[in-house]
Parts: structure tokens; C-alpha cells; sequence
């Protein structure tokens, strides 16, 4: 399969984004599925918004770092999928979409495998709060990225003029004819 412009690079920029990626999740996963030894634990939180309001109550600004704690922990998601995904000329919109559906989707299997972790438990608030750092992410740096990405492109590509008996000017100086496509004539249906 041939590649594009900038074919090697485009490789090396999904694979460094596949494994920032796959690094990320493993501190995640480190980070919130590791047992803690505690006296006890709160009961599951299910309630949206209960817990964000329990924070804020600690005060402004323990409330305010356990909110960004909250925001920070997957936030990283909403930049490493896009770029392990390697596409530049998307859609924003669904880009957005799937990079939201993504990163909710791991943020509740990290809420339902912490149901078996001792001294862990659910925080529909937690779901919230990871998704929403995944969207204020992406939006605030994925659409900015691609379009210095397709800016580099296409300085990198040159352009030229068709060559004069070129109707078409879309062969590349590399590239050469190969002739007219083969036709193969139609053949009745046997009696």
C-alpha cells in the first residue's frame, strides 16, 4: 500500500500517540485500581453531583483540587486517542464524539472494576468529572493540532502546474501513465 506525503512520518506520529497512549492507561490503572489499606470506606455514590457538592464543602480549595484531580485523571485521553488514531483531515465533530464515547466508556470500566478493589468504591461523580476533562482536552487542543498538522502538510507538498498536453495535471513528477484502462467486451447470456 502506498503511503501519502509525509507516509513514515504519519507512522511514527500514530505509533508514538499508541504508546503515550498505552502508557497513560497503565498509570491510570495503577493510580486507581490498587488496593488502600483503610479503616473504612464511603458507601457508593450514585447520585450525580453529590459528591462534587461534598468537595466543594471541604472548602474552596481542597474542593477545588479534588475536582481537578478529577478533571486531570483522563484528560490526557482526549489528545493520545486522536493521536493514536492519526487522522488529520476529520470531521471535528465526530472526532469529538468518539474521543468523548471513548474516554467515558474506560472512565466506567475503571468505575465498575474498582467495585473488586478493596478500599475503592463507585463515584458516578468520578464518571463525570474524567469524561468532562476528556471534552475540555480535545477541544481545547485537537482542533488547533490538526490544523498546524494540515498547514504543514501542505507547504511540505509541492504544487506544480500541468505540463502543456497534461489535461488532467494530476500525475506527479514520480508518477508516469500506464496506459488506457482495459475493457473487456460484454458477452450475451447463451440461449
Amino acid at each position: 500500500m502506498r503511503q501519502g506525503p509525509g507516509g513514515t512520518a504519519v507512522i511514527r506520529f500514530r505509533t508514538a500517540g499508541l504508546v503515550l497512549l498505552l502508557l497513560h492507561l497503565a498509570l491510570v490503572g495503577w493510580l486507581t485500581l490498587r488496593p488502600l489499606d483503610v479503616p473504612w470506606v464511603h458507601a457508593a455514590n450514585l447520585t450525580p453531583f453529590a459528591g462534587i457538592k461534598a468537595d466543594l464543602a471541604l472548602g474552596p480549595v481542597p474542593g477545588a483540587r479534588r475536582i481537578a484531580e478529577g478533571l486531570l485523571l483522563l484528560a490526557p485521553l482526549g489528545v493520545l486517542l486522536p493521536m493514536a488514531g492519526g487522522r488529520i483531515a476529520v470531521s471535528g465533530w465526530a472526532s469529538m464524539a468518539r474521543t468523548v464515547t471513548a474516554g467515558a466508556l474506560i472512565s466506567l470500566g475503571i468505575e465498575l472494576l474498582q467495585t473488586g478493589v478493596p478500599g475503592r468504591v463507585v463515584d458516578v461523580d468520578s464518571l463525570l468529572l474524567n469524561t468532562a476533562g476528556v471534552a475540555l482536552a480535545h477541544l481545547l487542543l485537537v482542533p488547533a493540532g490538526r490544523a498546524r498538522l494540515r498547514r504543514r502538510r501542505r507547504s511540505r507538498t509541492p504544487r506544480r502546474a500541468p505540463r502543456p498536453g497534461d489535461e488532467t495535471g494530476a500525475l506527479h513528477r514520480d508518477e508516469t501513465s500506464q496506459g488506457a484502462t482495459p475493457t473487456i467486451p460484454r458477452v450475451g447470456i447463451a440461449p
